[in-house]
């Protein structure tokens, strides 16, 4: 396979752009005069035109309501309006700023659209008037405004219009964000204030990195990224794994294999107290597809009686998963993960740190340690270390803290969450939003434990050689996470055995190149993705 901009293959990896970045690859085509504005309205005009096919099976007599901020932003609107007008479409712009783009507004009106400048008097009559529409247009904001949330007038309006379509029923009109919802930290997916949630988001150039990070992420909707030329090279700022890349990165065997050529997983994870936990890592572990577990506890018999493949007690391991259901009364397991962290330290072998042994970490590890905290566990970590932070923190910038800990203890982050964000070195960051909300259950971090470990095992000699190798894993092992619990019940609950359980299908059907879950998500239009490849050096 090439090899993508930051270094790894190039298996077409969704990758985000930071607005200093967008900005820099636009400013040579619009020095040539090359019509950007024209590009990205008329895609986003197709766009709402596929949404008013599926909405009303026709364009004529639809209505359309643009909300209108005085930068590009607005052009962009404005024009799609001026297209959207043409083709039969009813359209009113409500302008937020006494000036919005002139040319957008002579578009528009030519075309026949209305444009209503708004005061504070008529903020309730157009809150309903975008309320009954089929599609309101969210062109307040775009990448060179400041995170916040709308504020005055803007804020005004869609603290009313929200209000309206959370006590609205089906008819309810589709909010499409132009280019990211407005408010939201373009960069750094911070959503501080006043934001109007997105069914869908229609991003010009590349994805920025705030529409794959959390809290953002869940303000954005469906994620469409249209390709309006533009030559975004370097490194990406956040990327996010699709099936493809994470069926490049499985383990997957050859005719030659055995067992320990696959990976030999060592487990220390459970106690009497919390005998699930080490059920539920082993078997995610076995399931996965590694060569061999090993178990060490003091909860052998019962892993074995679930689980017959894996061996119980000291022996040849290739790669670690320590901490699941690890108590910090539980004297013996620490002992065990404190020995276990010298064959991390002395022999490279690559390790998952969950839950109780995070606090065992060392001051100083290499990136093929894996830490999964979530955002209390990782709060406190950082606590640890001198950094006065909380969850509520860690949860409003996640990326943010995950690579905070990174930098502290030299460890690969993963971040659990409804994203889950992975840090990594030379500047490595993905964003996995590929779980249900029903993943949210006890024991489902014990499965991704042993995923993870699975992926490290199979992978160790160059996970410990490739400093940016264990983020893209662990990347992929959210991802499968994510698709397994999907495919257990698909639409409903999910228990973390479950979950486990579907691991096979969900392997089987990745690596054939189909998916084995009912699960939607962010997908590029044609021609959207830019570039590709594992992040880092």
């Amino acid at each position: 396979m090439a090899r993508g901009p930051g270094g790894g293959e190039d298996v077409g990896v969704l990758q985000s752009w930071t607005s200093a970045q967008v900005r820099a690859a636009e400013e040579p085509l619009l020095a040539r005069g090359v019509p950007l504005m024209q590009r990205a309205s008329y895609a986003l005009a197709g766009a709402v035109a596929r949404v008013l096919r599926e909405r009303r099976g026709r364009l004529a007599g639809a209505v359309v309501v643009l909300l209108v901020g005085p930068g590009n932003n607005g052009g962009d609107t404005l024009h799609a309006g001026a297209y959207l007008r043409a083709r039969g479409v009813g359209v009113t712009a409500l302008a937020l700023a006494p000036r919005v783009h002139a040319e957008g507004r002579a578009a528009l009106e030519r075309a026949g659209g209305r444009v209503v400048v708004l005061d504070e008097a008529g903020v309730a009559a157009a809150a309903g008037r975008a309320a009954r529409a089929d599609v309101v247009l969210d062109g307040v904001l775009g990448i060179g405004a400041r995170p916040g949330g709308l504020a005055g007038l803007a804020g005004a309006l869609v603290e009313r219009l929200s209000g309206l379509l959370d006590a609205a029923d089906d008819e309810r009109p589709v909010v499409v964000a132009v280019d990211t919802p407005s408010g939201v930290g373009v960069d750094d997916g911070s959503a501080d204030g006043t934001v109007l949630r997105a069914d869908r988001t229609v991003t010009f150039g590349g994805a920025k990195p705030g529409l794959l990070l959390p809290p953002a992420a869940g303000l954005t909707g469906a994620l469409e990224v249209v390709d309006i030329g533009l030559d975004l090279t370097g490194r990406p700022a956040v990327a996010r794994l699709e099936d493809a890349d994470a069926a490049a990165l499985w383990p997957a065997p050859v005719p030659e294999a055995h067992k320990y050529s696959r990976g030999v997983l060592g487990v220390v994870a459970g106690a009497r107290r919390y005998p699930g936990a080490a059920v539920l890592t082993t078997t995610a572990a076995v399931l996965a597809g590694v060569g061999m577990v090993r178990y060490l506890g003091d909860v052998g018999e019962l892993v074995v009686a679930q689980r017959p493949e894996v061996v119980v007690g000291p022996g040849r391991v290739q790669a670690w998963v320590f901490g699941p259901g690890v108590s910090p009364e539980d004297a013996s397991q620490r002992r065990r993960v404190a020995h276990a962290f010298e064959g991390v330290l002395h022999r490279d072998e690559p390790a998952v740190v969950d839950a109780g042994a995070l606090e065992l970490l060392p001051d100083r590890v290499p990136p093929h340690v894996v830490l999964t905290p979530h955002a209390g566990e990782l709060a406190r970590l950082l606590a640890a270390r001198g950094e006065r932070v909380d969850r509520t923190d860690v949860e409003a910038r996640p990326l943010e803290h995950a690579r905070r800990a990174h930098a502290l203890t030299g460890a690969t982050v993963l971040l659990k969450g409804n994203v889950t964000v992975v840090a990594g070195p030379d500047g490595a960051a993905y964003a996995q939003a590929d779980a249900p909300a029903w993943l949210a259950t006890a024991g489902a971090g014990d499965v991704l434990a042993g995923v993870l470990g699975a992926l490290l095992a199979g992978h160790a000699v160059t996970a410990a050689q490739d400093p940016t190798l264990p983020a893209a894993l662990a990347a992929a092992a959210a991802l499968v996470h994510g698709r397994a619990a999907h495919a257990a019940n698909p639409g409903g609950p999910v228990a973390a055995l479950a979950v486990a359980q579907s691991l096979p299908a969900t392997v089987r059907a990745l690596l054939a190149g189909g998916r084995a879950d009912a699960s939607t998500g962010a997908r590029p239009a044609a021609g959207g993705r830019t570039g590709g490849g594992r992040m880092g050096g």
